[in-house]
């Protein structure tokens, strides 16, 4: 009996050393995914890009140039189909004029039109980091995905987590997965979804299960990721009482450098 108590005290020892260990990983593991997701976010601005946006309206693909501190988006297609001849000439004319306009705003119409740009990329940047200290993480394994090894975390509602504004109480009914490049510790997919009510404090609304998202990131240089896709789906009650689905399923491709000409969409 001494020997097997023995035994038991080595095996406890040894399993709460691992998943001790298992927890260190998954922190350090995702304090350096952070830190490669905020070089990323500095970096966006740095890139023109192509961009298909879906809903159940149907689809549209844009050209998404950096104009003067700002995206300009010029429709390219709809539905798949490229715009004929006389509308190619409607968005060229439409650019040009925006182009002409930009040049010759005010500083301080243009310091506003800038300032609300980076309002609405601080906005989704803050609710991406609050990812990284509104959850328990832990290393659930490694696996191949889409040609790159990556770490497979998961990650659970931490208890006490306060929010950092009204968009980030999201998170503390939510649960996902993300799966990390390890070479890189780039967020090669991220997925998230709720698994309990979560009442919108001061907004009249509750998310409700059912609501989810995923992001999944490419290289665009030897350093920089981003994103290639973002899907999106909204269940919620407006005014505790107003059902509001939502859904979006954006695709981005042909990253370049701002200002570089950019190639015909196919």
């Amino acid at each position: 009996m001494k020997n097997e108590a023995v035994l038991i005290l080595i095996g406890a020892i040894l399993l709460s050393t691992y998943f001790a260990s298992a927890q260190e990983d998954a922190a350090s593991i995702i304090r350096r995914s952070a830190d490669a997701n905020n070089r990323d976010w500095a970096a966006v601005p740095q890139f023109d890009n192509s961009e298909r946006d879906r809903t159940k309206e149907g689809d549209k693909t844009y050209d998404v140039t950096m104009l003067y501190g700002s995206p300009y988006e010029r429709v390219l297609a709809v539905n798949g189909k490229n715009l004929n001849a006389s509308q190619q000439e409607q968005e060229q004319k439409k650019y040009q004029k925006a182009v002409a306009e930009r040049r010759r705003e005010s500083a301080d119409k243009r310091s506003q039109r800038i300032a609300k740009y980076e309002a609405e990329r601080k906005r989704d940047h803050t609710l991406i980091e609050q990812m990284t200290t509104a959850f328990e993480f832990r290393l659930a394994g490694k696996r191949l995905l889409d040609g790159h090894k990556v770490y497979v975390i998961k990650a659970t509602p931490r208890q006490g987590y306060k929010p950092a504004d009204r968009d980030s109480h999201v998170l503390t009914g939510m649960e996902g997965t993300l799966w990390i490049d390890q070479e890189t510790y780039q967020w090669v997919k991220v997925e998230a979804h709720v698994i309990r009510p979560v009442r919108i404090v001061g907004f009249l609304a509750e998310v409700e299960p059912g609501t989810m998202f995923e992001v999944e990131k490419r290289p665009v240089t030897s350093d920089i990721w981003l994103a290639s896709h973002f899907s999106m789906k909204s269940n919620a009650k407006v005014m505790l009482l107003f059902p509001r689905r939502q859904q979006e399923d954006d695709t981005y491709f042909n990253y370049r450098k701002a200002g570089e000409t950019s190639a015909r969409t196919r």
